[in-house]
Order: structure tokens, then sequence, then C-alpha cells
């Protein structure tokens, strides 16, 4: 972000593969009538306003990251490149009325920054809720709820975190977001990647059929695509309403970026027609740290590690910047050492962080599942979908080589390590795949349970992208009933899986157990959809293995 910063002031504290080519033209005009499309409808903006909501992340003991987007005149719409600089004051206090301010300051919102702005506050309290707001030219934006991590050396009883994958603005209403908002009991609530996706209207959708077209209407490409699908997605009320209660860690996938992203390129990328991978590459990653209150460690990286007391410390990967082009499926290079998900220092920054840690649980928050996956003997009407899902080849059985399937040596070398090293009571939480798991993750899934299991992981369906029932076009189950048992009998280490159902987790901690419930929603193409528990998964301490539990927390 690009800002002038003014010092706080510190008061009463101690200091899919889915086309080949598009069309460039569709990728180099940047129209009002799609930059402003991105706004709430009836939007007016003769006085600077908020129109984007306010949202906080990445919790420490002592602080957290403060975000908005200022809209300061009708024309400075996301991804505009208008508008004059704008001041935006900030203001944190203990209660909501504002009564007891703790902090406050400004900074500067610019053209250069898509007048987005984000206040690193410092010096709070420990385990402790703060409200904080922006102001700018007389305007208060909505007061927000954010809380602080427990100190480092606290023993903490619980911690209770909202889990949240996949949101495709175009398939449906993001409910999932509303229902978390209210429970009113969250420390914070984790993202594992595709908050946005990048597709052009109309190519991914629910079913094939646009429920909201998302702007720009384009493929998303330069700079200014970015930033205004950013802003789309950040005019959703069930979204804001989730940013106001509670701060966000988040990671991305691919659909921040493109379809099955990596290093050098993507699936939905076409070099040259579309520009090249690194200018799109650069353009996503610009677009993100502006609208998303996210630290990153490294610049131009989402891998970092966020600590919660004793209990539990939370390693974030980047699981695209790094890795190499995806083998083809059922070739022998998803074994090649030389390849790799992470990329070196990732990896050597993982292992030695997981070997280090002192608290009772380690998390580890993973945008592609780690947990092997093979498909079985499913029959061609079960496969061809499933393999479309999956991106597999739909004339024959193969890996999923997007996810660690593809990656095995990197994937062999954490396991071992976890296994020589003794290290316990690691969680991977892991969304892209659409689909609910429970896993068991085992040194050699060939022989389980004769092998070791060395972690658990949860994996969370997607809040409104396609999944296998979707694909067919069959009501809700209909699949999963037929695939289930069969992806489990062809995976031992795989205690559930459903593959039909969009929803959202909740993850509890204790010292005890790490336990995942599980919620769908009735219908993600409806506005006002109910939520209710599906299943309970957890992993007690000691065990590696997962378990069900028949009641959620």
């Amino acid at each position: 972000m690009t800002s002038r910063y003014r010092a706080p002031e510190s008061v009463n504290s101690p200091s899919p593969r889915r086309r080949t080519v598009v069309k460039a033209a569709a990728a180099t005009a940047v129209l009002a009538g799609p930059l402003i499309a991105a706004l709430p409808a009836g939007a007016a903006t003769e006085t600077p306003s908020f129109l984007h909501g306010v949202a906080s992340g990445d919790p420490l003991p002592d602080g957290v990251l403060l975000w908005t987007r200022v809209t300061p005149t009708a024309e400075a719409v996301p991804g505009s490149g208008l508008g004059p600089d704008t001041e935006v004051s900030w203001t944190v206090a203990t209660d909501k009325a504002f009564t007891n301010v703790v902090s406050r300051g400004s900074l500067t919102a610019t053209a250069a920054s898509d007048h987005t702005v984000k206040a690193d506050i410092r010096g709070l309290a420990p385990a402790t809720d703060y409200w904080f707001r922006f102001s700018a030219g007389g305007t208060d934006s909505p007061a927000a709820r954010t809380r602080t991590a427990p100190a480092a050396d606290a023993t903490v009883s619980g911690l209770r975190f909202g889990v949240v994958t996949c949101a495709n603005w175009e398939a449906g209403y993001f409910s999932s977001y509303r229902h978390l908002a209210a429970r009113n009991d969250l420390d914070a609530w984790l993202h594992l990647g595709d908050y946005i996706y990048e597709y052009k209207s109309g190519e991914y959708a629910a079913r094939g059929t646009v429920v909201r077209p998302h702007a720009p209407l384009n493929e998303i490409i330069t700079l200014a695509d970015y930033r205004t699908r950013h802003g789309k997605y950040k005019t959703d009320p069930d979204l804001q309403a989730l940013h106001l209660k509670a701060p966000v860690v988040a990671i991305w996938d691919d659909h921040e970026f493109a379809d099955n992203a990596w290093s050098g390129g993507a699936v939905n990328h076409t070099e040259g027609a579309e520009g090249t991978w690194t200018a799109r590459q650069a353009a996503a990653k610009q677009a993100y740290f502006e609208w998303m209150p996210v630290r990153p460690a490294i610049a131009g990286t989402t891998y970092r590690r966020l600590r919660f007391g004793k209990l539990a410390d939370l390693s974030l990967l980047d699981l695209r910047s790094f890795r190499s082009q995806q083998a083809s499926s059922g070739s022998g290079s998803v074994d090649d050492p030389d390849r790799t998900i992470t990329g070196r220092a990732q990896l050597d920054w993982l292992k030695a962080g997981l070997k280090a840690s002192d608290t009772k649980w380690r998390l580890v928050g993973n945008s592609v599942m780690i947990a092997p996956f093979v498909i079985g003997s499913l029959t061609a009407d079960l496969l061809k979908p499933l393999a479309k899902l999956l991106d597999l080849p739909q004339d024959g059985i193969g890996v999923n080589t997007d996810q660690w399937d593809g990656y095995t040596d990197d994937r062999r070398e954490l396991l071992a390590h976890l296994r020589s090293n003794a290290i316990g009571n690691t969680v991977f939480l892991t969304g892209d795949i659409h689909m609910s798991w429970a896993n068991d993750v085992p040194v050699d899934a060939g022989t389980y349970p004769l092998s070791p299991s060395a972690a658990t992981e949860f994996v969370i369906t997607s809040v409104t992208s396609d999944n296998l029932d979707d694909i067919v076009k069959v009501p809700e189950g209909t699949v999963s009933a037929l695939a289930a048992p069969v992806i489990q009998l062809a995976n031992r280490h795989v205690h559930w899986v459903d593959t039909d159902r969009h929803g959202y987790g909740v993850l509890d901690i204790t010292a005890d157990r790490a336990q995942m419930d599980y919620y769908v929603l009735s219908d993600r193409t409806s506005a006002t959809a109910t939520s209710s528990w599906e299943r309970s998964y957890r992993t007690r301490s000691g065990t590696q293995k997962a378990e069900r539990t028949y009641d959620p927390v």
C-alpha cells in the first residue's frame, strides 16, 4: 500500500481449465460501466464514504491490522485510478460507544493504493476485544469488533475459529459468512483461499447459471480488473458483516490469480493474448494486499505464522508463488524430487517452525489437500464429473496433481520430518476441493493403517463453488451417497467425505482435542439460506487420528 502515515497517538495504553484464448480486446479497456458496477446499488459519493466496509486481520498479542477503503468522490470507484488524496483517521476503543479510546491515528488514502488503507495497530492488551472505526471528511465508517491474540506464554483454555473457502460470487450468496457473523463467539476466522474468482461472467457459475453477475464482466487480467473484482466482493453484505465481527486470517489459492496457478503461469492464462504471467501475477498480488487485511511476513507472499498463547500456533502457507508446474496426471514426474509445491525456503521455514513449536497444537493453513487421494473403482458416470471437478483426465483415472499428490517428494519430506522429530498434534486446515473431508495423513497410504498417521486434516467445502452434485445437476446428497463409500474404500485414511454440499466449518480447540464442526447451507442460491450442523470430527491430543464425535461444540 502506498500511503503517507501519521504515527498513532496512544491514549490510556502503555505505549477451471475452462478455455484457451480470450480476445485481447476484452482485457484492454477499463470502462466506467464495469467499474461502477463494483459499487453498491444507489451509492452516492458526494462526500467521502465507506462503501466497502471495514475489516481487521492477523491478530497479535499486542495488535491487529485494520483495513478500509474510502470512496472520496463519485468517480473514485475501485480500479479507476481516480480521486483525490484523502485523509482517513482511525480510532480504537475498548467499547462500542468509543468512550474509552486507547489508540488513534491517521493515514492518507491515494489512488496509487486504490484508496485502500491499512493501520497496523500495536500497544494493545492481549486476548481482548476492541472496537474500531475509520473517519474521513466528517463521515464515520461502521464500528467493528476485533480481538487480539493471547499472550505468547498465556495458558489458554480454548480457541474458536470460523473456517471458509471457495466463495464464487456468480454461483450464489455468501450466507456462510452471515451465519458465522451471527455466532458472536469467534476469536478469528480463517479464509483458506479463493476469496475471489477470476473468471469472466458466465464461465463458472451455479450449475451453469449466473445467480448474480460480478464486475468486471470480463476475465480479470489487469491491475484495474483485480481491484474492481475485489471491490465488488467487498460490497457483499454478508461478507461485510463477518468482517465487522472478528479478525480474518487469510491465505490465497489459485483463483486470486487464475485457475491452477503455479509460479510461472496458470491453466487459465494464455501468454501473449492475456499479457505476460509476470505482469498478471504482480497485478493480482498488488490488488490482494491492497484489499485484504493481511500482513505478509515476506513481501509478496502469504506464508507467515501466528501464535495463540500456549494452546496453538498457525502456520499459513503460500502454495502458488513458488510451486513447479503441475505434472501430467499419471506421469512419474509427480515423484520428481526437483519439483516442489512449497519452494525450498518455505518448506524449510515450515519444518523449522513445526519442530521449534512449544504449543499444544500446530495448525497449518493449507490451500490444497495434503492427504493422499486415489479415485478408486468409480463407475464412469461418477468418474467423469469427479475428473472434471479435479481437473483430471476424463478418459482415465489419475491423481489430482494440483494438490500435494502432484508433489509427493515435498509431502514425503514433511511427513518424515513430523515422524522423525516426534512432532504430534499437527492439524492441516484445507480448502480448494469443494468437498468436506476428515482425514488422517498417513506416512504411507498404501499400507495404512499399518503405516502410522503423521497428522490429521480437516477439509472445508466451498461457500458457493460447484461440487459433484452441481456438475451432474442432481439433488444434493445424490452423488455423495454413491461416491463416498467408494472413495473411503480406496482411501482407508479418509474417515468421511461429503462431495455435494456447501457451507463452512467451526474449529474449536482445547488442550484435549481439536474439533471441526461442519455446517451446510439450505440453498447457496438463496440470499436467506439457512444453516444446519451436518457432522463433527475431532482429533484427540497425541493420537494423530481423526474420529467422529456426535455433538457440535
